[in-house]
C-alpha cells in the first residue's frame, strides 16, 4: 500500500509529507521510503496558530477557522506528495494534524486535540484519510503520546546493544527498546520561544546553533529550569507547550537582571541536552538515533554527544528515514495499521489498559475501500531500499 503520512509538530513551522510503499512479509512490516516534501505554513495561519497556543485564551470561531485552514494546508501538502512523490498513485493519506493542546492533570492525560480537518484532505486528494490518532489511546487510560513508539520498538527490534530512538522537535521524546516511551521535556521549544522574544519576531528558530555557539550558560538560571517537576515524574508521561512555553521561560528570567540573548540561548539548549542525557542514561542505552528539527543544531548535538560519553550517536538518516521527515513516515505507517485493522499503540509506551486500533477514517472520492483485516500484527519493521525487499537493510540488519 502506498501511504502519505503527514506531520507537523510542537515547532509548528511547516508540514512535512512522507510517501512510502509498505507491505507485510510474514513477521515483518517492510517500508520503502519513497521521499518527502516540506510545506511551510504561510505567514497568517502560523500567526494565528501562535496567537491560540497555551497559555493564550481563543474563541470557537478562532479554533473553526484554524480547523480550517489548517485542514487546507495539509490538504496541499497531501495533493503535492501525490503527485511528486508517488506519480498520482497514493492510496491512502495518514493525517497527524495540528496538536493545540493536550489536557495533563496530575500526571494523567484526559485530552488532546490535534486540528486540520481531514474532510479537505480527502477532498483535495480524492483518498481516504486515516486521521485523528491520539484521543483512541488515551480513552484506554494511555497517555495519547509518544504515539511513535511503536514504530520505534519495531524499529528498533533485533539491533544489538541497547539502542533508543529520540525525536526533538519542539518537546523531545525517547523509546527505549523494552518499548517503554516518554517525552523527555523541551526539545527546541524554549529554544525557539526564546528566539523569537530576543528577536522581536524576526526569528523563529536558532540556525545552526549560532547564538548558542556565542553566549555561555547562565548557572542560576539552568538551576531555576532544572527544577521544573516534571522531569522527576516517572514514565510513562507527556508534556507539550501547555507547559514549556515563552511565559515559563519568562518566569524563569525574573529577578535575573537583563541576560544577553546569546546567554539565555546557550543555556536553553544546555537545558534541552541535558534533560536528554539524563533520560538517555536512565535506559542504560549504548545508542541513540536521533531524528527531528533538533538535530539540525550542531551545538545541541555536540552537547548531546559530549554528555553521553560511550554512547553512539547517530541519526534516522543513516538508517534510511531522513531526520526532519521521520515522524511523517512513522504516521504513514500507523495508518497502514488502522487501514488493516492492526493495533497503533503499545500499553508498555503510553500506559494504556490495552491497544487500541487508532484513529478515524474519513471517505475518499471512491468511498472507503479497505484492504482485508491482517491476521497478525508485525513483530519488526524494515527499511527496505527503493526495489530491495528489506531482508538485510534498517537498523536491526547490524
Amino acid at each position: 500500500m502506498r501511504v502519505i503520512g503527514l506531520m507537523s509538530g510542537t515547532s509548528y513551522d511547516a508540514i512535512d509529507a512522507a510517501a512510502a510503499d509498505l507491505r507485510l512479509a510474514g513477521d515483518r512490516l517492510v517500508l520503502e521510503p519513497l521521499g518527502s516534501v516540506s510545506e511551510p505554513y504561510g505567514d497568517e495561519v502560523r500567526e494565528a496558530l501562535a496567537a491560540a497556543l497555551p497559555p493564550a485564551a481563543v474563541t470557537l470561531a478562532d479554533v473553526c477557522r484554524l480547523d480550517t485552514r489548517i485542514g487546507q494546508a495539509f490538504a496541499a501538502a497531501a495533493v503535492r506528495a501525490d503527485r511528486e512523490l508517488c506519480g498520482g498513485e497514493a492510496e491512502l493519506v495518514a493525517s497527524h494534524g495540528q496538536t493545540v493542546y493536550h489536557w495533563v492533570d496530575g500526571g494523567r492525560v484526559h485530552g488532546t486535540l490535534q486540528i486540520g480537518q481531514p474532510a479537505w484532505i480527502a477532498e483535495a486528494t480524492g483518498l481516504p484519510v486515516a486521521a485523528d490518532f491520539r484521543p483512541r489511546d488515551i480513552a484506554a487510560g494511555g497517555q495519547g503520546a509518544p504515539l511513535v513508539s511503536l514504530v520505534d520498538s519495531l524499529w528498533l527490534r533485533g539491533r544489538p546493544g541497547t539502542p533508543v530512538a529520540l525525536n526533538i522537535g519542539g518537546i523531545a521524546n525517547l523509546t527505549a527498546p523494552d518499548g517503554s516511551a516518554f517525552d523527555t521535556g523541551p526539545g527546541c521549544a524554549l529554544i525557539d520561544a526564546a528566539v523569537r522574544e530576543y528577536s522581536g519576531g524576526r526569528l523563529a528558530c536558532d540556525r545552526d546553533g549560532a547564538l548558542a555557539a556565542r553566549g555561555r550558560v547562565h548557572g542560576p538560571l539552568l538551576e531555576r529550569l532544572l527544577a521544573e517537576p516534571y522531569y522527576a515524574l516517572p514514565p510513562p508521561k507527556t508534556t507539550g507547550k501547555e507547559l514549556f512555553h515563552a511565559g515559563r521561560l519568562r518566569e524563569a528570567l525574573a529577578g535575573l537582571g537583563a541576560l544577553p540573548a546569546e546567554d539565555v540561548v546557550a543555556t536553553l539548549t544546555r537545558l534541552t541536552a541535558r534533560t536528554i542525557a539524563d533520560a538517555v542514561r536512565a535506559a542504560g542505552a549504548t545508542e541513540v538515533i536521533a531524528s527531528g528539527g533538533g538535530t539540525r543544531n550542531p551545538v545541541l548535538m555536540d552537547l548531546l554527544a559530549r554528555s553521553l560519553p560511550g554512547v553512539a550517536l547517530r541519526t534516522s538518516g543513516e538508517l534510511g528515514l531522513q531526520e526532519q521527515a521521520k515522524e511523517a513516515y512513522a504516521f504513514a505507517v500507523l495508518g497502514f495499521l488502522t487501514a488493516h485493522g492492526l493495533a497503533g499503540t503499545d500499553p508498555v509506551s503510553t500506559g494504556a489498559r490495552h491497544p487500541s486500533v487508532l484513529g478515524s477514517l474519513t471517505p475518499g472520492r471512491q468511498g472507503l475501500r479497505l484492504p482485508p483485516p491482517a491476521r497478525r500484527p508485525p513483530v519488526r519493521l524494515v527499511v527496505a531500499r527503493p526495489g530491495v525487499d528489506g531482508r538485510d537493510t534498517g537498523p536491526g540488519a547490524g
